[in-house]
């Protein structure tokens, strides 16, 4: 009991530190006292790139959820806890996710579209970070070398 009583104090104390260090922080920049940091505009190949990686990253967590419903060391297993029968399962597959338990699938119908969903956004994003990242590099070397020429 002593125990509880000691961690509740420490997370009450801990959250009230907490709390003021973030009033003292914002108090201390609406005064001015502290610049504001400067924030750059993100690339639009930077972009892409960032929605490639949350896209394939919620398409590797999609998948690895579906991948719960396939069997492991004991088959019938799966069919027992994901569809109430003590069977062996009639298929199963890891791309397309897919469970077959007595003639019905077992797997969520949205798994699968959603992979491809994912993905293909995935996809489209990685190559149009890779085209807008190319085009941003090819100018850059275009205004160097007009740049260049000019103080000739």
């Amino acid at each position: 009991m002593a125990t509880l009583l000691g961690m509740l104090v420490l997370a009450g104390a801990l959250t009230f530190w907490a709390g003021a260090t973030v009033v003292g922080w914002s108090r201390a920049r609406n005064a001015g006292r502290l610049p504001r940091p400067p924030r750059p505009r993100p690339s639009p190949a930077r972009l892409a790139a960032l929605t490639a990686g949350l896209a394939l990253v919620a398409g590797g967590a999609v998948h690895a959820y579906g991948l719960t419903y396939l069997p492991t060391l004991f088959p019938e297993d799966a069919c027992w806890f994901n569809a109430g029968a003590k069977v062996s399962p009639d298929s199963s597959g890891a791309l397309p996710v897919s469970l077959v338990c007595n003639g019905e699938e077992v797997v969520p119908g949205w798994v699968n579209p959603a992979l491809l969903v994912l993905g293909g956004t995935g996809l489209a994003a990685t190559v149009t970070s890779v085209v807008l990242a190319a085009r941003a590099r090819a100018e850059r070397r275009v205004a160097a070398r007009t740049d260049a020429g000019d103080d000739s």
